[in-house]
């Protein structure tokens, strides 16, 4: 890995004008805090690596950026930053349109110091365990699992995590016909058997 990868400056390049000044700040700011910190691309966008692990990354959006920190909920400085996003989230610090919505620089060393310090501590992220707790099937969805005898079989019979991979899927769609080709998509695979992402279990 590269303390500056040049796959980063064409990420940065190819986002949005408004986007540029505050990539580039979030960038200077870690290399200035964590001068041992090491640039990566990981799930498509820059990573700050540190001691092999992951330290913190930014993201750019069409309207907005971010930024995140690995061991979030690790962190103490992150507790009193009150940010339009759910705490759970791995970019923790919001929607950010401009360098000014970011962090004070003193508020984001604080950040860094601390992520490093956990880093070096051995401090790994927390997995939440699998919720075993039934959501509400929509009724439009409902509506069409009664359609299809062998899928509302299957549905019924599945564990709530097989539901709820299903509910989930469908009603996060943005819009009504995104949503009811995922419907379709559903009905057809839930009456063959197969889970949400049966494409990558293996076999």
């Amino acid at each position: 890995m590269e303390k500056y990868n040049p796959k980063v400056d064409e990420y940065i390049e190819k986002s949005q004008d408004f986007a540029k000044p505050i990539l580039n700040y979030i960038r200077e700011t870690v290399h200035e805090f964590c001068p041992d910190t090491n640039e990566a691309i990981k799930w498509k966008f820059p990573t700050f690596m540190y001691k092999g692990k992951i330290l913190c990354s930014m993201v750019s959006f069409k309207q907005y950026c971010s930024m995140g920190f690995w061991l979030h909920n690790e962190m103490k400085t992150l507790k009193n930053i009150e940010t339009d996003v759910e705490k759970t989230n791995v970019f923790s610090l919001g929607k950010v349109t401009r360098v000014d919505d970011l962090p004070t620089k003193p508020q984001l060393k604080k950040m860094i110091l601390e992520a490093m310090e956990l880093t070096e501590m051995g401090v790994t992220l927390k997995k939440a365990a699998p919720s075993k707790t039934e959501i509400e099937v929509p009724d439009y969805f409902q509506n069409a699992l009664n359609e299809n005898e062998k899928a509302l079989e299957v549905f019924t019979k599945s564990s709530p995590s097989f539901r709820k991979e299903y509910i989930n899927w469908i009603t996060e769609a943005k819009t009504e016909t995104t949503r009811n080709k995922r419907m379709e998509q559903a009905i057809e695979w839930i009456s063959e058997g197969k889970s949400r992402n049966w494409k990558y279990e293996r076999k």
